[in-house]
């Protein structure tokens, strides 16, 4: 899952408020190219299916949710000889009171770094770079979204927007996922998962 750089900006803004069940998933085709520096509002997609094969135009729309956690408190601890994914947080195993993301993707080593205390410094973990990020992560998520009776085809990104606002240009673009290769429905039920760790990452220094 891919965050639009922009939606960082409308979540400190205030352009994003989780009580509102107003965060929305489209199903878009290859006709749409994704821009996570530039795209910022609804009125950037392109490409979106049409009504019917078991979709409605406008996607689904549902709540989202918000965590804030202290360092220490997070649950997913830096463990040794494990593979891990570009963008996961961890905490070492004894806490130190700040948090790491993974910015180059690999296997931690068999023993365990020395994790630097200073935010915006970085530790090499075996093929793994860990990212000092902060001491607290606030967590947007939603739940996944569905389509049921699924006969579509061509579906190459979901796009998760908030559409509280009134028109295109003024409801922020979130995250996409980028399925690489066309899906279709295959006549059953099309889910997208979002990430264990959730969606949007917001973290304190």
């Amino acid at each position: 899952m891919l965050v639009y750089a922009p939606a960082l900006l409308a979540a400190m803004n205030g352009e994003l408020d989780t009580d509102v069940a107003s965060w929305t998933w489209t199903l878009h085709t290859s006709a749409y190219t994704p821009d996570r520096v530039t795209h910022d509002y609804v009125n950037d997609l392109t490409g979106e299916l049409a009504t019917g094969a078991g979709y409605t135009s406008g996607g689904v729309a549902m709540a989202a949710t918000r965590t804030r956690t202290a360092a220490n408190s997070w649950g997913t601890s830096r463990a040794n000889s494990t593979a891990y994914t570009l963008g996961t947080v961890v905490r070492p195993a004894t806490g130190n009171g700040f948090l790491y993301r993974a910015v180059v993707a690999g296997s931690s080593g068999a023993s365990i770094p020395t994790f630097p205390t200073v935010v915006g410094t970085t530790v090499v973990d075996g093929t793994v770079t860990w990212l000092n990020v902060g001491t607290a992560i606030t967590v947007i998520n939603t739940a996944a979204p569905v389509w049921n009776s699924a006969t579509f085809t061509g579906v190459r990104y979901a796009v998760l927007s908030y559409r509280a606002a009134g028109t295109a240009a003024t409801q922020p673009l979130v995250a996409y996922a980028d399925f690489v290769t066309d899906r279709a429905g295959q006549s059953g039920s099309f889910t997208v998962n979002p990430p264990p760790q959730g969606i949007v990452h917001l973290f304190t220094s």
